[in-house]
């Protein structure tokens, strides 16, 4: 649509400025002639294109921002989930505080920032097909891997999509006109779950087991994507079979200590199986290729390290989860029954004592708390951290912040080089457990889960005082006896899965697919609620709030002959 208006303007423009015909024969200024990017070269730098697209920034655009579009889906998959507050104060983006707290309606403008960030970038892989397919210059080699690579991004940004809003326009480089901008005005009433499944299934079948460049992805990379898809769907066999796979390749590893999946020093790691790339001090403008999309998301008068925002606080409900028992085993029923202390309220300058019970040592790499190291930064001082500790809670965000030690700022050191892990081989492994209990695997369920505690239990990878000692009383431990049963399973893994994937942004899409949305969400506002008072009297409604809904916006611009081709969502 871009690249039309642009040559529609030059040619008025040349109207305008003539009083000859000749201009007919002059190719406008400003507008690329449409052979210029039918080869290597241009082919190349328009799957750039669809690659950036991956961390929601489009600035030339100027149609929506990155927080409403990054990669990392802090929004809408951990502060609309029991994982994390907006933050900051009542005032700040209220569309987000309408988000968390179930009030959902279609003309909130962050709903309509992912659908055109998303379909923006479908439209690039898009131009990328087509463009490849009238380019002479390409061996079948170079032209299969860049179609693989294309349909990849292709199916991530329609999978994007179908989480968010479920009911949504599949458009392929067959569909899509650049010269009709009605071709992409398609109605929303098929599933396209086939459609997806078909581009990373050809990703799948194509792409090399290894690149040169990382950020581009591997066999292992779409096949792990089209395992996601189909755990969303419950096609547990399909997606045991590729996981399996990637864990018999043996290229990855559990990386020996938790953290190292959340430092710039340590991206493309041995547990990466896709990052969104993210690099500063490359010559692009205050940093844009940093980690734009979490630029809100830093503790608000941090001194010397940040003075912004205050964004993306974790919850209450989520700091407790990460207690254990005297066995060093998660409190899977009770964890949310009283609060670990905290310093609500309390003045940074004023005495305060951390939490002496058993942790989960996660959970300080997870969260910024009141005396525990904050990185290098220094010890997290609490309320001097905090913009509004009554409205967002006593907590900070910290794994997409980088170490003061790590050389990746932007001049807004805000903006960092710490990649976003997209997908890392913990998730395989969790996956695998979801599979193995659904299928009545217990005791595979429970090994493979074993894995992912054995790593956190090593001491080394603890958050350590200055003096080299434990920060906290980190006590983990395997599940060292059988499990009772398939109910039992099914908690403990899903347990295990919002303990090491918090605040990733992968938390309210696990609730949906799992089916538990509803209850969990509903018990999290009763409680919660107490603490945080804007939280009072919310609620999810089941059979609405699973999906959000489709843009009003996007319906209305959907009209074709006057009637929109695009239909809302049930209770919307």
């Amino acid at each position: 649509m871009k690249k039309i208006t642009i040559l529609f303007s030059a040619v008025i423009l040349g109207i305008l400025s003539s009083c000859s015909d000749k201009f007919l024969d002059v190719n406008p200024k400003a507008a690329l002639n449409s052979t210029t990017l039918q080869n290597k070269v241009g082919v190349n730098a328009l799957l750039v294109g669809a690659y950036a697209l991956l961390d929601g920034w489009a600035t030339a655009e100027g149609a929506y921002r990155s927080y409403n579009v990054g990669a990392d889906n802090w929004v809408y998959g951990s502060v609309a989930s029991d994982d994390a507050h907006k933050g900051t104060n009542a005032g700040d983006q209220p569309p987000i505080s309408l988000i968390e707290t179930g009030n959902i309606a279609s003309d909130n403008i962050y709903f309509r920032g992912k659908w055109r960030g998303m379909y923006d970038g479908i439209a690039r892989t898009n131009d990328v097909l087509q463009n490849l397919a009238k380019a002479t210059d390409f061996t079948d080699a170079e032209r299969a891997q860049v179609t693989a690579e294309a349909r990849f991004l292709r199916g991530n940004y329609h999978f994007e999509l179908k989480k968010m809003y479920n009911m949504v326009p599949y458009i392929d480089d067959k569909t899509y006109d650049p010269n009709n901008l009605e071709s992409t005005k398609l109605p929303n009433s098929t599933d396209i779950y086939p459609n997806i499944e078909a581009d990373l299934k050809a990703a799948y079948d194509v792409l090399p087991t290894s690149q040169s460049q990382p950020g581009r992805p591997t066999k292992w990379a779409a096949g792990a994507m089209l395992s996601k898809v189909y755990l969303f769907q419950k096609k547990y066999a399909e997606a045991k079979t590729i996981l399996e796979a990637i864990v018999a390749s043996g290229k990855y590893s559990l990386m020996a200590k938790y953290h190292d999946n959340f430092q710039a020093s340590t991206n493309n790691n041995a547990e990466s199986i896709f990052e969104v790339e993210y690099s500063v001090n490359d010559g692009a403008a205050g940093g844009e290729n940093g980690n734009i999309g979490s630029t809100l998301n830093y503790p608000y008068g941090g001194g010397a390290f940040t003075t912004c925002c205050g964004f993306f606080q974790p919850s209450n409900n989520l700091v407790n989860a990460f207690k254990t028992d005297e066995n060093g085993l998660p409190l899977l029923d009770t964890y949310d029954n009283s609060d670990i202390p905290n310093d609500q309220g309390i003045e940074s300058t004023a005495p305060f004592t951390p939490y002496a019970g058993p942790l989960d040592p996660r959970l300080d790499w997870t969260v910024g708390r009141r005396g525990i190291p904050y990185l290098d930064w220094g010890v997290h001082p609490g309320k001097a951290y905090v913009r509004d500790q009554t409205y967002g809670g006593p907590y900070s965000p910290k794994k997409h912040v980088s170490a003061k030690a790590d050389p990746s700022f932007a001049s807004n050191n805000r903006l960092n080089a710490n990649n976003f892990r997209m997908i890392r081989y913990a998730q395989v492994l969790l996956w695998l457990a979801e599979i193995e209990t659904e299928i009545g695997s217990l005791d595979k369920a429970r090994a493979y889960v074993n894995q992912i505690r054995a790593r956190a239990a090593r001491p080394e990878g603890f958050v350590k005082n200055a003096d080299g000692t434990a920060a906290a009383n980190y006590v983990i431990k395997e599940y060292s006896t059988t499990w009772p049963d398939q109910a039992y399973a099914r908690k403990a893994v899903r347990f295990e899965e919002r303990l090491e994937l918090g605040m990733e942004g992968n938390r309210r899409y696990d609730l949906v697919r799992w089916g538990i949305a509803a209850e969990t969400m509903n018990a999290y506002y009763l409680m919660e609620g107490t603490k945080r008072a804007y939280l009072k009297g919310s609620t999810f409604v089941k059979g609405k709030h699973e999906y959000f809904p489709i843009p009003i916006q996007e319906i209305l611009n959907s009209q074709v002959g006057g009637k929109p081709t695009l239909t809302q969502n049930s209770g919307y």
